[in-house]
């Protein structure tokens, strides 16, 4: 049942706009963008994705925030509070448009029963990560993150011996990779596993979910039949070909199954992960529920589905294990699933590790991470004139140029034409500016929003993701985000935002977002080059303070300045 008010949305397109500037107008249009029915999982409950995760508390909310977007000064702040606007002050031109904080809790009050209470009251609603801060662009936000994890575990495993390098192809060809939730952040799994010219079989309760990926390209074929299944990734394995299937049931008995047949040599799988919502008990479907009885069962009783929730984790999480017991690489993709996995009995549950500490980290200590950007104007040639740019500006970038290639090719556009890339420290205001300055001359139609993911090299703490197993044992410490929602408040961004609990669950993670605009304009040039600076700064500093060599080989060789010298340590912390 729709949450009271619900209508469509649609972001507007075109260089009319119904704000006092485009520094306002584009939180508007992002806002609304976030709710596309092209974006959003749920858009008349104003869920955008992750299974709960909102871009406003309420439709009376969301009314309240855009009528008053479009009256904002260019010296005034919107203050937003879990998803309802509670006030607007005057600050100056340089200050954010908007300030958010969502979902956070007193340490001690930060649980999800405190926190479901809390939202039935109508007091807080939960911001996942980008659905809250208005810079969701659909799947492909989190696509080249997972297409450079799965790269890198195949790297790994070509390393290791463990599969053939064949010339010509992507590190995963000849593999097939397991992995269940084919929702908004993991419909990007197939995608990125046939992008690596690996075979992909993705498990989903919802057969509209998969049905909706496959509309868009992510997923080649949905099939109802596990043998039919493995037939299908099986001949694209034999033939090093991408290919994805998505497969209709639940993880927690088909990946038991499947690893009952690869024991047995029917089949060979050589990755296994998962990106189920089981950050969020209740939007995990346990063993016996139908998905059509979910919400209702999950409302009427939340503690016993919880319990059944965590007892299926459990059995999903042992056949996780025990594919690793039997060869294969096996990986965790940041959904907390490993301790609802313990908290349902199982204790073998934390013997894989995350994905960052495994492949992403190194990429972190450069401060590489998610760069995207979305075209104001809804025009797709203006993102074709970005990717152009782009390439011209890092001529000799190929990996960069192999992307955006393949991604110009292969993404359908989801709402507001858009797109994101991984760039690093020295990198990304060079892009900023290099926008900016397409938008001064008129090559693009309208001006470009700049953003990213909260999944960043120095934006979070989540000791069960970004910051799992750090080398100086600080996985924990949540002064780093709030240090990098202060630095952006302080650089030019447009609007910042703080959240708590975003895809591993209420009390596991503290994380920063922030965007820009490139309105063409002499002060958003100032803007973007100290933001676009400073922010991924954020994340060099931060793994120097942890004691990486190679961050601290970066700060030396960029110029960040880092006042007391480290002790390197030059490793992860054993998982």
């Amino acid at each position: 049942m729709a949450l009271p008010g619900a209508r469509p949305v649609r972001a507007p397109r075109g260089t009319e706009i119904s704000a006092k500037s485009w520094q306002t107008e584009a939180p508007l249009r992002m806002l609304m963008n976030n709710l596309d029915p092209e974006v959003a999982e749920r858009p008349d409950d104003l869920v955008v994705y992750g299974g709960t995760g909102r871009a406003a508390r309420s439709w009376e909310a969301y009314d309240a925030i855009t009528e008053t977007l479009r009256d904002l000064e260019e010296d005034e702040t919107l203050l937003v509070q879990s998803g309802k606007p509670v006030g607007v002050f005057r600050t100056n031109k340089w200050a954010p448009r908007v300030l958010i904080a969502n979902s956070n809790l007193v340490g001690d009050w930060a649980t999800w029963p405190e926190f479901r209470k809390l939202e039935a009251e109508g007091l807080m609603m939960y911001g996942q990560m980008t659905a809250g801060s208005w810079i969701y662009i659909g799947t492909q936000g989190i696509l080249q993150g997972t297409y450079e994890t799965f790269a890198a575990a195949g790297r790994k495993l070509q390393g290791q011996k463990r599969i053939e390098t064949v010339e010509g192809k992507g590190s995963l060809a000849g593999t097939i990779t397991l992995t269940g939730g084919c929702g908004g952040m993991g419909g990007a799994q197939p995608l990125a596993v046939t992008l690596n010219d690996g075979a992909c079989l993705i498990v989903d309760v919802d057969k509209t979910r998969l049905d909706r990926r496959a509309g868009k390209r992510y997923l080649d074929e949905v099939v109802e039949d596990i043998d039919e299944a493995l037939a299908k990734v099986q001949q694209a394995k034999d033939e090093k070909r991408g290919w994805s299937v998505g497969l209709v049931g639940n993880a927690a008995e088909v990946f038991p199954e499947i690893l009952r047949r690869h024991r047995a040599g029917e089949v060979t799988i050589d990755l296994v992960t998962d990106q189920t919502s089981a950050h969020d008990p209740l939007s995990y479907l346990p063993i016996g529920y139908t998905v059509e009885e979910r919400l209702e069962r999950a409302e009427a009783d939340p503690e016993q589905f919880t319990k059944d929730a965590q007892a299926a984790m459990a059995a999903h999480v042992r056949a996780m294990v025990e594919f690793q017991d039997a060869g294969a690489e096996v990986f965790d993709y940041g959904n907390s699933i490993r301790d609802e996995a313990r908290k349902g009995g199982y204790d073998r549950a934390f013997e894989f590790p995350g994905f960052v500490p495994a492949y992403i980290r190194p990429l972190f200590c450069e401060g590489l991470g998610p760069f995207r950007w979305a075209a104001l104007s809804g025009d797709p040639e203006d993102i074709a004139v970005t990717d152009a740019a782009l390439k011209e500006l890092f001529p000799e970038n190929t990996h960069l140029h192999n992307w955006l290639d393949a991604a110009a090719e292969r993404v359908e556009f989801e709402g507001l034409p858009a797109r994101i890339c991984w760039l690093g420290y020295g990198e990304r205001h060079q892009a900023g500016l290099l926008f900016n300055k397409l938008v001064a001359e008129g090559k693009v139609k309208a001006p470009i929003v700049i953003g990213r993911d909260h999944l960043d090299s120095g934006s979070v703490a989540s000791p069960y993701r970004e910051t799992e197993a750090m080398a100086d044992g600080s996985d924990a410490i949540a002064d780093w985000p709030l240090l990098n929602a202060l630095t952006a408040t302080s650089s030019g961004a447009t609007w910042v935002s703080i959240h708590h609990g975003g895809g591993v669950g209420i009390g596991r993670s503290i994380h920063t977002g922030q965007v820009s605009v490139a309105d063409g304009t002499e002060l958003a040039a100032e803007k973007l080059e100290r933001l676009l600076t400073n922010d991924p700064g954020m994340g060099v500093i931060r793994h120097v303070d942890a004691g990486y060599e190679r961050a601290a080989e970066v700060a030396d060789e960029r110029g960040v300045r880092v006042p007391v010298k480290p002790t390197i340590r030059n490793h992860d912390r054993a998982w």
